[in-house]
């Protein structure tokens, strides 16, 4: 009689099987991943690129008179304004009609999702004040205004 502990076979079994799948675990916790994520590609917001004021209507600019023109801008992905569109009127048509007007040509740096450029709606104030100085050109209208040939 022998002499050795004797076992059953389905625990000699899972002792041979742990004996060899434990060099492979282990193996496998030092092993580098087969390749990256691809890493999430943030999102960016709007950013105005070249905004110069609007033209101030010289008639109003002369007779020292200013407004605030709210306008909701619709910015495409190719990052010119698409639409102005008067949200809060100035309560002067010429007012609105420059904010509306310069602010066509102002550019900007698209928001992206994803990479992908998108369509942006947003609210710009427009500020006319008149200059603390009058300008020359203003006395060039006031004669013409005074001889009755006004603008």
């Amino acid at each position: 009689m022998s002499m050795l502990p004797r076992y059953p076979s389905a625990v000699l079994t899972a002792a041979v099987l742990t004996a060899a799948a434990l060099p492979l675990l282990l193996g496998a916790c030092n092993k580098a991943p087969d390749a990256p994520a691809p890493a999430a590609i943030a999102p960016t917001e709007l950013l105005a690129v070249n905004t110069p004021p609007p033209d101030y209507p010289e008639e109003l600019l002369c007779d020292n008179v200013g407004g605030k023109v709210v306008l909701l801008l619709t910015v495409g992905p190719d990052g010119k304004a698409a639409s102005a569109e008067v949200f809060r009127s100035s309560g002067l048509a010429p007012l609105d009609k420059a904010a509306q007007e310069g602010v066509r040509s102002w550019t900007f740096k698209p928001a992206t999702r994803g990479g992908v450029a998108q369509t942006t709606k947003l609210q710009v104030p427009v500020n006319f004040h008149p200059p603390a100085v009058r300008p020359q050109s203003c006395f060039v209208l006031d004669e013409q205004r005074r001889r009755g040939g006004g603008k």
